[in-house]
């Protein structure tokens, strides 16, 4: 019996939302946690501006898998939430109940950006094809306790902002704008398309 192929491509996440929005491109793929630490970046991120940063991320996670994955192409993403471009500000993901109630009234009333850098690498060669993706996000107004009520119920604790526009966290926004909203999921599948179409994936 013929052993069946794995698929050409991998994602470099174990991201519910991400692996979702992928299998939407009907495109065979398989997820792996990228061995990778974004936070030792950090340093970078004055020098290369937030659009390059969130490339340069998405690409080492990509090829943190190369090795393991050989004749593979590897997708990999990173997101953004993007208080100041100049000086470039960005807020982690809060891990805390608290820290998600700080960052959430701090961006109440404000508007930042969601900016995804998304990379797909060929493991053999690296080949790469980059996007980026960026929307402007305003939160209207809104009480602690609100914020505080949101946080408990659905535990944004590991989403860029402190909140998912998939859930209750779109009742804080007054608007939005950008050119494809599942970028504001995790991985814009406008541009993922794009880049797949490049490789010959799609």
């Amino acid at each position: 019996m013929n052993q069946q192929r794995p698929p050409t491509l991998v994602l470099a996440s174990t991201s519910p939302y991400r692996g979702e929005l992928l299998r939407r491109l009907e495109v065979p793929f398989e997820a792996a946690p990228p061995d990778f630490d974004e936070r030792t970046m950090d340093t970078k991120l004055a020098a290369l501006g937030v659009r390059k940063f969130a490339c340069l991320l998405a690409a080492h996670k990509a090829r943190s898998l190369a090795a393991q994955y050989p004749g593979r192409w590897i997708l990999g993403a990173d997101q953004l939430a993007v208080v100041s471009e100049d000086p470039p500000e960005v807020l982690h993901k809060p891990g805390t109940e608290e820290r998600a109630m700080e960052t959430l009234m701090r961006l109440c009333g404000r508007t930042h950006l969601l900016v995804t850098g998304v990379v797909l690498i060929e493991a053999d060669s690296d080949r790469a094809y980059e996007a980026v993706d960026v929307h402007r996000l305003t939160m209207r107004s809104f009480s602690r306790d609100e914020a505080a009520a949101y946080v408990r119920q659905y535990q944004p604790l590991n989403c860029a902002g402190s909140y998912r526009i998939e859930d209750a966290g779109i009742k804080l926004f007054e608007s939005i704008e950008g050119d494809d909203f599942t970028g504001i999921i995790g991985l814009p599948l406008l541009a993922t398309a794009a880049l797949l179409r490049r490789a010959e994936l799609l």
